[in-house]
């Protein structure tokens, strides 16, 4: 076994340099790039996106980036819903200092205990966060699916990360229909 020795060291693509080599779910590695969306909660729509290399850490420092960005563009959030994989002391301190109240999911199989005490989960707006939070996972499957990110064209993280802008895009105005819709 190689301790501090990732495959991305050892491998590279010959196709497409800038992907990394990710494993998910426990499958096999394949070549990827890591995305990252910002969601409101309520009406479903996306409001940032964020692509890079696919390593351990990506999903928690772009989830920092896109809140700063979007506290540049005049919009304050006042809370931020997420996994498990976000319940991690220097997360949760960071997104406090940004003034913003974490509804992340807890992770109560570790020792020293979770980073979100009852100061936060006792609030019934931190289940109705955790219940909603989901729905980030329909835009992930629409932009797989109809927006071609399961299978991408483009090599190169400025060519994938327009098609992402791209396909998120077209996910919000189709979802924008649906709620302008009469019922």
């Amino acid at each position: 076994m190689w301790r501090g020795c990732s495959l991305n060291d050892t491998h590279q693509s010959t196709t497409d340099p800038e992907a990394n080599l990710a494993r998910k779910g426990g499958g096999a590695a394949v070549l990827s790039y890591s995305g990252h969306l910002l969601m409101e909660n309520r009406n479903g729509l996306c409001v940032d996106v964020s692509v890079g290399a696919a390593d351990g850490h990506a999903e928690r420092e772009h989830a920092l980036k896109m809140l700063r960005r979007l506290r540049r563009r005049g919009f304050q959030p006042r809370t931020l819903g997420a996994d498990k994989g976000y319940d991690t002391r220097d997360f949760v301190r960071a997104v406090r200092q940004l003034s913003i109240t974490p509804h992340i999911a807890p992770k109560n199989q570790m020792r020293s205990g979770p980073r979100i005490d009852a100061r936060t989960t006792r609030h019934p707006g931190f289940q109705v966060s955790q219940r909603v939070r989901k729905r980030i996972e329909e835009i992930f499957g629409w932009m797989k699916t109809i927006g071609g990110l399961r299978k991408l064209r483009y090599r190169g993280t400025a060519k994938v990360r327009l098609w992402t802008y791209f396909s998120a895009s077209a996910y919000n105005l189709v979802r924008m229909t649906r709620l302008l819709a009469p019922s």
